[in-house]
């Protein structure tokens, strides 16, 4: 790969950090050489607090989005943004026009009239039962007609994410419900989804059990659901045997089937869907726009991922090569922070986040600084010391582990810059603004991901091998001056 160093920001400050090594070593050959290598000092005192200065760092407000038909529209409309995105960065790519079909049917089915209903639960809790009974109870002339789905049992792998879909959900549960239950009813509630909790089987409890459960199931939900949305049903009954005792001593037993106890529940969707069908339907799109505006960013993501890599290769070698060679470990962050500037603004035009001047060395002096403070710094460098202890041809040259350090902060940074303007929306592109706690967060993240003692010994040979030219001029020179 070709290193680029056609860029202002790096000549200035590698220049720089070049410059003060030559002024301090010219300093030693003579006295009449300081007046000017105070000089030089005086010009990097300056130079280093111009890149120190940090622009307002502001944080963005997340918008709440609201069932009516304005924010499905809008919801919409922020999915077609991110589609285009992806159709312009994507080429020959046939996701954009597969995203946007999904769109078009979403945008035309905003007035529908049909309700769908997802009918979820675990196993054996009675959902098909539930969903044969309202099909066959439920009014023909009902203004609100349904449509039941019954999904997948749930819970039956407990790494898989459930996915439920539909206007309104029915939870179905057999009793009591359990912690896993309570986890999916405040994950589906947290995303905006009606949700009735449907405790069915009741008949197979005493009436006094009945009570105490139905408070049980409220008492669990409180802060979730509502009470009303708590309904305690019987899809099926277990059919009772009966016995008739007759006048001459005798009896007869038979097997009576009972009534479907569903009243609680018909009332219950009656008023919901009477009351909130239009808006019911506007919520559904509104998270069904963001899924595929979720699939979008992250289809966009993937390609530009695949663009910002080799760039924040490039700059590793760039600054690995740069304190290398500058035997100044006092200055070896100047010149690794022009790097890291640069580094900001080629990134943030790969994720269109434009960052001025002012604003990248913001960002990049935060990176540093941060990495300072949590401590990265001094056990990235001791871990990256005691590995090239075991190859001797590198830890002979004494600025081998500043500059193999200071290719492994540049990466650190990038990938952390691409982390963090990943989680950024896409409606945000264009705007250079800066979450300081989001951004450390999300460098304290990728620092334990590339952690790992086979990544660093992967990655100190391969920066290794791009400093071998200048570790073997550096053993040359020892070995002569000594």
């Amino acid at each position: 790969m070709t290193l680029n160093l056609r860029r202002p920001i790096l000549i200035g400050g590698i220049g720089l950090s070049a410059a003060l090594w030559l002024l301090e070593t010219l300093q030693h050959s003579g006295s009449e050489m300081g007046e000017t290598a105070l000089i030089g000092l005086a010009a990097a005192g300056a130079g280093y607090w111009w890149w120190k200065q940090q622009s307002p760092k502001l944080e963005l407000e997340l918008p709440q989005p609201l069932a009516n038909r304005e924010a499905a529209e809008k919801a919409i409309a922020a999915s077609e943004t991110a589609i285009k995105l992806l159709a312009s960065e994507a080429q020959n790519s046939a996701d954009p026009a597969n995203l946007t079909a999904k769109l078009d049917r979403l945008g035309a089915e905003l007035d529908r009239q049909d309700l769908r209903i997802a009918v979820t639960g675990g196993k054996a809790v009675g959902k098909t039962a539930l969903i044969q009974v309202l099909n066959s109870n439920w009014p023909s002339q009902h203004p609100q007609k349904l449509s039941l789905q019954e999904t997948a049992p749930l819970f039956a792998n407990t790494n898989a994410d459930p996915k439920i879909y539909g206007d309104l959900v029915l939870f179905v549960t057999a009793g009591d419900i359990t912690d896993s239950e309570l986890k999916t009813l405040s994950q589906l509630a947290s995303a905006g989804q009606r949700v009735l909790l449907v405790w069915n089987k009741q008949d197979q409890h005493l009436p006094a059990q009945q009570s105490q459960i139905l408070h049980s199931l409220q008492q669990r939900m409180q802060g979730i659901l509502g009470t009303e949305d708590i309904i305690a049903i019987a899809a099926s009954p277990n059919s009772i045997k009966v016995r008739q005792h007759q006048a001459d001593g005798t009896f007869q037993e038979r097997i009576e089937t009972q009534v479907s106890q569903l009243e609680p529940l018909t009332k219950r969707l009656t008023t919901i869907l009477t009351a909130e069908q239009q808006q019911l339907v506007w919520a559904s799109a509104v998270r069904e726009a963001a899924s595929i505006k979720l699939e979008a960013k992250t289809l966009l993501n993937g390609v530009r991922r695949d663009r910002a890599i080799p760039i924040i290769e490039q700059y590793q070698y760039i600054a690995a090569a740069a304190v290398f060679t500058n035997p100044v470990p006092a200055l070896d962050l100047l010149a690794t922070t022009a790097i890291s500037t640069q580094l900001v603004i080629d990134l943030g035009a790969i994720y269109q986040q434009k960052f001025s001047l002012e604003q990248a060395k913001t960002v990049a002096a935060t990176l540093a600084s941060q990495m300072f403070k949590l401590g990265l710094v001094e056990l990235s460098t001791q871990t990256i010391s005691g590995l090239l202890k075991s190859n001797a041809v590198t830890y002979v040259a004494g600025g081998a582990v500043q500059g193999i350090s200071a290719a492994y902060f540049t990466r650190i940074a990038g990938l952390s810059l691409i982390e963090y303007f990943q989680s950024r929306e896409v409606e945000n592109a264009g705007i250079g603004l800066l979450n300081i706690d989001q951004l450390t967060k999300t460098l304290q993240a990728v620092f334990m991901q590339n952690q790992q003692v086979s990544f660093l010994q992967s990655f100190i040979n391969q920066v290794a091998s791009r400093l071998s030219p200048q570790i073997s001029q550096s053993e040359a020179v020892n070995s002569a001056l000594n």
